[in-house]
């Protein structure tokens, strides 16, 4: 005997964000990305001067969005509902977060200009994936890591925390914390450990002595 089992997903935003296969021309979903359309034109139209502006608009447009976020426009997303940042983000212009899976980003990530965070999937079998389902998979990234120029992250992709990721770096597996890791496909080759620590923490404090000689020989001019 057959038995008729209860849908586990009450909708197909809900099967979105599952991971599940669903299908994207959904009024639900078209309703969020017309929201999402709104937001980013204000952005991306917005006067070369309005930051307060623009941080008002990404607080809106995302799930969450960290005190001292900035973002460089032009920006695009998915639904940008699904984005969740946090506190002193960074990202260049022209980047882009398909966020049809929530997109996580920690404290202190940096990006350098067209980065892609792409969640979504399609069906190997070509007569299912023109047919209409797609899915997706979350990206999840942890806090003090720095992403080069033009990296792309692929579907279901947990990068640790305090990674460098190489510029041009194409990611289609997890990375783990205290690595930097380059290429296409992106691999680790070599882990952050103390040296790499004292030599910036030396960088820095040269840099900082400059800084306050420099200041101070000003004020002495005065």
């Amino acid at each position: 005997m057959t038995t008729q089992s209860t849908p586990e997903y009450a909708n197909q935003r809900e099967r979105m964000l599952a991971g599940e296969l669903y299908v994207a021309n959904d009024p639900q979903l078209q309703e969020l990305n017309m929201r999402k359309r709104r937001l980013v034109h204000a952005i991306n139209n917005s006067a070369y001067d309005a930051f307060d502006e623009r941080k008002a608009l990404f607080t809106e447009l995302f799930g969450a969005f960290g005190e001292g976020g900035f973002i460089e426009p032009p920006f695009n997303c998915d639904y940008g509902c699904n984005i969740t940042v946090g506190k002193n983000f960074y990202a260049n212009m022209d980047c882009i977060f398909l966020d049809v899976a929530p997109i996580t980003i920690g404290d202190r990530v940096f990006f350098g200009p067209r980065v892609n965070l792409l969640t979504p999937y399609h069906p190997i079998d070509a007569d299912v994936r023109s047919s209409g389902p797609e899915g997706a998979l979350p990206i999840t990234i942890g806090d003090d890591v720095w992403f080069g120029g033009n990296v792309t992250v692929c579907p279901g992709v947990t990068i640790g925390s305090d990674v460098v990721i190489g510029a041009g770096s194409v990611v289609v597996k997890d990375i783990p914390s205290h690595s930097v890791a380059v290429g296409n496909p992106c691999r680790v080759v070599r882990e952050i450990g103390d040296t790499d620590r004292e030599y910036w923490e030396r960088k820095a404090a040269e840099y900082h002595a400059w800084k306050d000689a420099v200041t101070h020989a000003g004020k002495s001019e005065d």
